[in-house]
């Protein structure tokens, strides 16, 4: 899978209880399709500001549609949010659609994450069918690796997609993590896919600030960051397209309890699905940056994004 954002593992029992404390039932309204009888929906989170601004955007468009929202925002890594779902102490939160079937079907028993989001989601659902989950659509938007660049050296070497490296990569050093040479995800299938070489590889961190400063100064010219990370809009990187899809599709999507929405007239579905048709992924960037680099706050810029988006009022 994708070098992940570092995580602090915590033991179940602590999982459990945690959850226990900061979750409450689920809601119970009744089915209909007037604001009236919608059910109350808690929508739930991981522990980082994508997460929040992302359970804001679910929470407002919901909200200005006559639902009642319980937000339990923050809860954890997923090892938490998820058992969360699954129990019914949240009803939705946003997921990432490889990195999600990975965990729920850890021996791939079921399907295995592609690089095919629709692929992805197909599978993911099936996993998902036995815990009463359903993956709503997903958006362009992902948080997964990617490989950036200067807009002086994109600018230069014209590169806007990873296989315009191909012929200029020689002369150029790649900077990551320091697993990154050996990894099928990084620059081992950056060889085998793309067949990419580098002149120099520049060990450094998992998508951190060793690896932002490292652009900055030109002590490498190609770094490997999310491709959602703040930074890209902040240092105005070009996040080079992945147009042979190395990368497995980790493509952001809302994930509700299937019972939730049987309670509902399919109206939830239909908002929820509005938001991923809208995401792209410059446009998460964006929010990742006012909230990450400029400290706004998460739940007014999920509210002036789904004004620009016409999706409330």
């Amino acid at each position: 899978m994708k070098l992940k954002r570092g995580t602090t593992f915590i033991a179940a029992l602590v999982a459990v209880a945690v959850v226990a404390s900061a979750c409450g039932g689920a809601g119970s309204g009744t089915a209909g399709g007037t604001a009236a009888t919608r059910p109350d929906v808690i929508v739930g989170s991981t522990n980082f500001y994508e997460q929040i601004t992302l359970g804001e955007l679910y929470s407002q468009i919901l909200e200005a549609n006559g639902y009642k929202i319980t937000r339990k925002f923050n809860l954890g890594n997923r090892e938490i949010v998820e058992p969360a779902l699954e129990s019914g102490q949240i009803d939705v939160d946003a997921e990432y659609l490889a990195t999600l079937l990975a965990f729920v079907d850890k021996d791939g028993k079921v399907a295995k994450p592609t690089t095919d989001p629709k692929e992805t989601q197909a599978g993911l659902q099936k996993a998902l069918d036995p815990k009463g989950l359903t993956v709503l659509d997903y958006a362009q938007a992902t948080d997964q690796n990617g490989f950036v660049v200067t807009k002086d050296t994109a600018s230069s070497k014209n590169l806007k997609k990873l296989s315009d490296l191909a012929p200029v990569a020689g002369t150029m050093v790649l900077g990551g993590p320091p697993e990154c040479p050996t990894r099928p995800f990084c620059a081992l299938g950056l060889k085998n896919v793309y067949g990419i070489t580098f002149k120099d590889f520049k060990p450094l961190d998992t998508g951190g600030p060793l690896t932002i400063t490292a652009l900055e100064g030109k002590q490498i010219d190609v770094g490997l960051l999310f491709t959602s990370d703040p930074s890209i809009v902040a240092k105005s990187f070009v996040l080079l397209d992945d147009d042979k899809h190395l990368q497995l599709a980790d493509n952001i999507a809302p994930v509700v309890r299937s019972a939730l929405l049987s309670k509902d007239d399919g109206t939830l579905k239909r908002l929820l699905n509005s938001i991923s048709a809208k995401l792209t992924q410059a446009e998460l960037n964006d929010m990742n940056k006012q909230v990450a680099v400029d400290k706004a706050d998460s739940k007014v810029v999920a509210a002036a994004w789904l004004k620009k988006q016409g999706l409330i009022k």
